[in-house]
């Protein structure tokens, strides 16, 4: 007899709200990079996505394990968080960023005490429940930059290091956080018994490996590419409304600028976080799934911070700091599908051919379009997606029906 189908999980209305404060958060980041931007406020940038970012993945991750046991408010006090970080990105701008720290930080440790509560280990990617990486970030108050750049930057590392070297010993970390548990509870016991004191808290249940469950995260991942995506929308749409008087150069621009952001879309959700032509055949541990996560998603907020300054400057050139800016994110991004198609095992001919070639057009836009108007700008970054969705569809209309299932599956 066949056993009864298990019905596939979807994000709760919980998880669908606490992503809304994301939408907010992206447009500040995408506004951050707008007027002239130059080193300075790219770094900012990529600190300030990467703290958000990581703020979201813990509490996604969280959620996704602890299922209906997740609690609605540590889910709602982490968006609040989020909100303050967002509100807050001006004033990181403006080098008063007091706020910002206090409410990543609060965020990062209310996340670990949440992760405590379920008695599960994220072996995958223990970064998530471990606070080592705001050691940094709470030194950082006490200095000015660069100092505190560098204690930010510091910060960051570690908390990827963690997460990359431990998961790789998923046994070793299990048996390392159950002896400090235990030793944790003996001192605990040692402090009861000086007070003279019962102690009524009972023992903690062994700890397990977090099983996360994978479907319903490449739902939340999804989710996640298509809010930054909707801002990349957004931001063109908006700067097409600033202009007077719209001519033929301006509606190539949004032409090309939406077909771009289409063929993002096509790249990334129709095949997978990756977008390279693996055919589903590989599923990713999480230690190379989250880094890519961050680095496609935040090359997409690049992109939509660009097109947000590409609109106004359709029958001219853009300037210089802005061309970067778009032409770093399309760099950016198919860089890291190049390298996921490499780690899964796509062909030598796509490597040479479509995704290496994506990343050289980006940057040689960036180098040496500066004469180029805006419209032809979007229009060439277009052509380059353009080319990778063509082998796509040409590589699905030549594989084996076989790996057409999988590839559907």
């Amino acid at each position: 007899m066949p056993s009864p189908a298990v019905e596939e999980r979807h994000a709760t209305w919980l998880e669908l709200f606490f992503d809304l404060v994301i939408v907010v958060a992206v447009a500040q980041l995408a506004h951050l990079l707008h007027d002239g931007p130059g080193l300075r406020e790219v770094f900012l940038f990529v600190v300030c996505y990467y703290a958000m970012w990581s703020v979201w993945t813990s509490f996604t991750l969280y959620a996704n394990v602890s299922g209906d046991l997740t609690r609605v408010r540590s889910m709602l006090l982490a968006m609040f968080g989020i909100a303050i970080m967002a509100a807050a990105v001006p004033q990181v701008l403006h080098g008063e960023p007091r706020w910002f720290i206090a409410a990543y930080v609060y965020c990062r440790l209310m996340g670990a005490g949440s992760w405590k509560r379920t008695s599960r280990i994220m072996t995958e990617w223990p970064g998530v429940q471990q606070a080592a990486g705001v050691i940094p970030w709470i030194a950082s108050m006490g200095f000015q930059p660069p100092v505190r750049y560098y204690l930010w930057a510091a910060g960051i590392v570690l908390d990827v290091v963690v997460s990359v070297v431990k998961s790789r010993h998923p046994e070793q970390l299990l048996a390392e956080e159950q002896r400090e548990r235990e030793e944790a509870q003996r001192n605990h016991m040692r402090r009861m018994r000086w007070l003279r004191r019962p102690s009524t808290e009972p023992a903690p249940p062994p700890l397990q490996a977090a099983r996360p469950d994978r479907p319903h995260l490449g739902e939340r991942l999804g989710l996640f590419v298509i809010i930054v995506l909707g801002e990349a929308v957004a931001q063109l749409i908006d700067a097409a409304s600033e202009v007077e008087h719209w001519e033929r150069g301006l509606m190539a621009a949004l032409v090309a600028g939406f077909g771009l952001l289409v063929a993002l879309w096509w790249l990334t959700l129709r095949y997978g976080a990756g977008g390279a032509p693996t055919y589903g055949t590989r599923v990713f541990a999480l230690r190379l799934t989250m880094p890519a996560h961050y680095l496609m998603t935040g090359s997409i907020v690049l992109i939509a911070a660009g097109l947000g300054v590409l609109a106004g400057h359709a029958d001219e050139p853009m300037p210089e700091a802005n061309r970067w800016v778009l032409c770093s994110g399309a760099a950016l991004y198919f860089l890291t599908v190049s390298l996921l198609g490499a780690r899964g095992g796509a062909p030598i001919a796509w490597i040479a051919g479509w995704g290496l070639p994506a990343v050289l057009a980006s940057v040689l836009l960036g180098l040496f379009g500066g004469s180029l108007h805006g419209w032809a700008l979007a229009a060439i970054l277009f052509a380059v997606a353009g080319w990778h969705v063509l082998y796509r569809r040409n590589a699905e209309e030549t594989q084996p029906e076989a790996e057409k299932v999988v590839a559907e599956s």
